[in-house]
């Protein structure tokens, strides 16, 4: 937005003569039943830059002693985990060679250990992912079970 664009009250974006400059498009809100299952991956976002598109592990059901976990813990756990799996990294991911003269700290398929909350979070029909940076990746894991957060 320029500083000659203005927003109005409704929210529309008008230039400095008054004039729409464009419209917002409308976004559907459907079921993830009611979408092919071809266009599904799709809706996943293509990281940017040295950004890394990551998904989150599952929570297990059950607590080592067999006892099942509540929804709401299970959500607690899976938004606050240490372990990621990465999906897809960004073009400018590790091409820095002064920060990373050792090469690429990750690569896609890999499980990573990072900070709890760390990145970008979002939800597509209800499951979390989130986009980190390059930087934030603290170790490969090649075995994520029994990773918890201290």
């Amino acid at each position: 937005m320029t500083e000659s664009n203005v927003v109005t009250l409704n929210q529309g974006l008008v230039g400095a003569d008054g004039q729409p400059l464009a419209a917002i498009p409308t976004i559907e809100n459907k079921a993830p039943e009611d979408i092919p299952i071809e266009e599904r991956g799709l809706q996943l976002p293509e990281p940017k830059g040295f950004r890394i598109l990551c998904a989150i592990p599952h929570a297990a059901d059950t607590y080592e002693s067999g006892i099942l976990k509540a929804g709401d813990t299970k959500k607690v756990e899976e938004g606050a985990t240490v372990i990621l799996f990465v999906l897809k990294v960004g073009d400018m991911a590790y091409k820095d060679e002064v920060r990373f003269p050792t090469g690429p700290w990750c690569k896609e398929g890999d499980f990573i250990l990072t900070r709890a909350y760390a990145g970008t979070r979002f939800k597509i029909h209800g499951t979390e992912f989130r986009i980190i940076n390059d930087d934030t990746v603290e170790g490969v894991v090649m075995d994520p079970r029994g990773y918890t957060r201290a």
